[in-house]
């Protein structure tokens, strides 16, 4: 380990969450050290959160880097190859241009990332298991962590200001069905030396007891797999949890079924297990292709979707759109997974298109042991800050409501001081008492098109503004006089009719709504195209209140002849 220098009068150790905070995703989190204007930072993940109905046409949000540019940024540590810890650098790495640190099942996946997204000449350096980076004033050891994902880590950060325990997404495993247990001594060691802070996973604060084992999931899933003798099974689950798919691979090899994997998410995330060694399946993994060939009793899919996404395999199968995959009455669906807050909607409508298939389901609802948490409960947290000793509890990934709930719970187990930041907040760790000194520019970009805009972007608005109250678009020709030589023409997209008041009535009304507005205008006024535009928008915004209650967006296209 690099000789740690020594802190200067005016040295500070700051963090700074730009993302994960008060939100669960879109972690981005930023360490920095040294003199107000003078700065050294490292970053730790740069992940994305994923659109709603209330972001149309909009996938990938990630969080706004704007205050790091031209920062003297160290290096970009990555704990894990969660999408909301590795998914926005195709994005933001450009804006940060930084060396990325991971161990290597996570640099295998940003290789992968990043070449997909045509993103090139990014230096990415592998760490070993339990490895050390020296970046600067921060020295960072990888203390191996357990979660729902091959190698998670968390963060040993040695400031010359104290030590920061970064502890990433884990949960205490006992058990793990691949890697090693929660490294307890070096967690320990942490402790006995005086630890200043703990930034730590805020996911499960409000569940009592513990999270449990993935041993204990792949119990479930050969109890329920084997009890299935009939029929196709499909097992939807985190394509990123390579021991889960390793256990419903043993579930499935005990019941005498062969398995396929459907979706590309699967094989992405198999060839990258198989190239660090995790994963050495005993039987051979059929295509999609040869696995329709095969007996209806003996055959497993693997498959992507089970938070209901549109393009994943689940979603195809349930449609009846899949080329290979199909599943009917008398075959199985299991869903080997939790519901993400906010998936709510979409997981049901893929759970009824199944069923009305015939296919019967399985959660983790009416069977408990197919599915374990990868964040820690209350035991488990409880049990961390008695091993880590923090004087200073920082709790992150998580809502607010979960944030407050941690610093409580960490006060009440002793810890001496808690701050509960938001995005964009820059928190004072040393010297002296943690405090907020700062908030710095934050926010969200949405990656629209293959464009990264601002969440306040006029196209997002615009579409929003039309998923609620429609379209109008009107055209009509006009000769050098200002008059109206042609019919008006009007279209609606997205407003409604019926037997009362017929769509091509109202338009109809509407064309002559135009023609007198227009009729009115002067002569100067008639020759101007924005002023007959805004007077167009006017009056139809006006007679489609009245109409529809609705006020949509008038696009007005005028013909000069």
């Amino acid at each position: 380990m690099t000789k740690q220098t020594k802190a200067s009068a005016n040295d500070e150790l700051v963090f700074l969450p730009l993302g994960g905070s008060g939100e669960v995703g879109m972690n981005l989190n930023c360490y920095g050290y040294g003199p107000e204007d003078n700065r050294q930072w490292m970053i730790v993940d740069v992940g994305v959160t994923f659109g709603d109905l209330s972001t149309p046409g909009v996938d990938i949000i990630v969080p706004d880097p704007s205050f790091l540019e031209g920062e003297n940024i160290r290096g970009i540590v990555l704990t894990h190859a969660h999408e909301d810890h590795i998914g926005a650098l195709p994005w933001l790495w450009s804006r940060m241009k930084a060396p990325l640190y991971a161990t290597p099942f996570t640099a295998f996946l940003i290789r992968e990332k990043l070449r997909d997204n045509g993103v090139r000449d990014v230096k990415i350096i592998e760490i070993p298991i339990g490895g050390h980076v020296d970046l600067g004033p921060f020295q960072v050891d990888f203390v191996t962590m357990t979660h729902s994902i091959a190698e998670p880590n968390g963060l040993k950060i040695t400031t010359p200001l104290g030590t920061v325990f970064h502890t990433g997404d884990w949960k205490l495993d006992p058990a793990p069905v691949i890697g090693q247990p929660t490294d307890i001594a070096t967690i320990t060691k942490m402790g006995d030396d005086g630890l200043l802070a703990m930034v730590c996973d805020s996911t499960n604060v409000f569940v009592e007891g513990e999270a449990g084992s993935e041993t204990e999931a792949q119990d479930g899933l050969i109890a329920l797999i084997g009890s299935l003798k009939k029929g196709r099974i499909a097992v939807g689950c985190f394509a990123s949890n390579v021991a889960r798919m390793v256990s419903v691979i043993k579930a499935a090899d005990k019941a005498g079924r062969r398995v396929a994997l459907a979706g590309r998410s699967m094989h992405r995330i198999t060839a990258a297990a198989r190239h660090v060694g995790l994963f050495n399946d005993s039987q051979r993994i059929l295509t999609e292709d040869e696995a329709r060939h095969w007996p209806a009793d003996e055959i497993l899919y693997l498959c992507t979707g089970s938070q209901g996404e549109d393009r994943a395999a689940l979603s195809r199968v349930a449609d009846g759109s899949h080329p290979f995959i199909k599943l009917g009455l008398g075959d199985h669906c299991i869903f080997s997974s939790r519901v993400i807050p906010g998936n709510e909607l979409p997981i049901a409508n893929l759970q009824d298109r199944m069923a009305d298939r015939g296919v019967r389901l399985y959660t983790e609802k009416d069977h408990p042991g197919i599915h374990v948490s990868g964040h820690p409960c209350r035991d488990e947290i409880k049990q961390m800050y008695a091993w880590a000793r923090p004087r200073i509890s920082v709790p992150t990934h998580g809502m607010r409501r979960h944030l407050m709930e941690h610093a409580a719970f960490a006060r009440d187990l002793g810890v001496e001081e808690t701050v509960t930041p938001r995005n964009g907040d820059l928190v004072r760790l040393a010297p002296g008492k943690a405090v907020i000194i700062d908030e710095v520019p934050n926010g969200r970009l949405y990656v629209d098109g293959g464009m990264v805009v601002t969440e306040k972007g006029e196209a997002l608005r615009e579409r929003r503004h039309a998923s609620t109250n429609g379209v109008l678009v009107v055209s009509f020709a006009m000769d050098k006089r200002g008059r109206i030589v042609s019919d008006i023409d009007v279209r609606a997209i997205g407003l409604p009719g019926d037997e009362v008041t017929p769509l091509g009535d109202a338009l109809d009304d509407l064309a002559e709504r135009v023609e007198q507005v227009v009729g009115s205008l002067k002569n100067e006024a008639r020759d101007d195209d924005t002023v007959v535009e805004q007077a167009v928008a006017r009056v139809l915004k006006k007679a489609s209140q009245q109409i529809w209650d609705r006020r949509p967006i008038v696009e007005t296209v005028i013909l000069r002849l």
